[in-house]
């Protein structure tokens, strides 16, 4: 695996859902507030007692799909008001089992990208999602995930890590925070920094690579407040290029 640059926090997990193995981690319960990784468990939170029939209104339909499809902010909101803020959070933890996930600060009830998560968490989602969920479920949230826009609705380029290393046999769910322009989930540096990092740049790459969704793979990073973008980018594209992931079949340069 390609060493972590100095100035970089990482937390890794990669699960074979073949062999059944975690195969690789590093860091994989260090939290991290999740940014757009929470959308998951919105999406799941929302579909939970929707069955057997799982049937989604065109209205749902239209803001989970850019949600999820093009991490629209404005949709998150949406449903962490409807759907009770951080009782989402509590909801999917004992339902899921996360180990380390938890609701934003107290300070900040209403931020849904300070929600604390792990690499080791985020594996346990797509577990669910992929081997546990009710087939109208997984259907629908996988097909989303698997056909994301090049651009997130704040205009930010989601293709770092996992979109830009491997070939089109992938999905993912992104998450960037605190990046000058972001929208309104931007580090809070008006404030000391608490248990969980508030202040350092936060870009994360989850999702799953290979046919059949062989292997999870969640890459959460925090950067130096300030720092490029585009620089924060290339660093997780590097990691990201650095793990050995089976069943991944890697992007032709160019």
């Amino acid at each position: 695996m390609t060493a972590v640059p100095p100035d970089v926090t990482a937390g890794i997990a990669m699960f074979d859902r073949h062999t059944g193995q975690l195969v690789q981690q590093l860091n994989a319960d260090h939290q991290f507030r999740s940014a757009s990784v929470v959308k998951l468990l919105i999406v799941l939170d929302f579909l939970w007692d929707r069955g057997p029939q799982y049937d989604v209104p065109a209205a749902d339909r239209e803001r989970l799909e850019v949600m999820l499809r093009s991490s629209d902010d404005d949709a998150a909101s949406y449903y962490w008001d409807e759907l009770g803020g951080a009782a989402i959070v509590e909801r999917m933890v004992e339902r899921l089992g996360l180990t380390h996930t938890a609701g934003p600060p107290a300070t900040h009830p209403g931020f849904w990208g300070y929600v604390a998560i792990t690499a080791a968490d985020t594996v346990r989602i797509y577990r669910y999602i992929l081997d546990q969920a009710p087939q109208p479920v997984r259907a629908y949230v996988m097909d989303q995930l698997h056909r994301p826009t090049r651009y997130g609705t704040d205009g930010f380029d989601q293709y770092f890590g996992i979109a830009s290393v491997f070939d089109s046999d992938f999905s993912i769910k992104q998450g960037w925070s605190g990046f000058q322009g972001s929208s309104g989930y931007q580090s809070d540096r008006a404030k000391p920094e608490s248990t969980l990092d508030l202040v350092s740049d936060a870009l994360h790459t989850t999702g799953t690579v290979g046919v059949d969704d062989r292997t999870i793979v969640a890459v959460f990073t925090l950067h130096p407040s300030g720092t490029h973008y585009e620089q924060a980018y290339a660093a997780v594209t590097q990691l990201t290029a650095g793990l050995t992931v089976p069943g991944g079949v890697r992007a032709q340069a160019g």
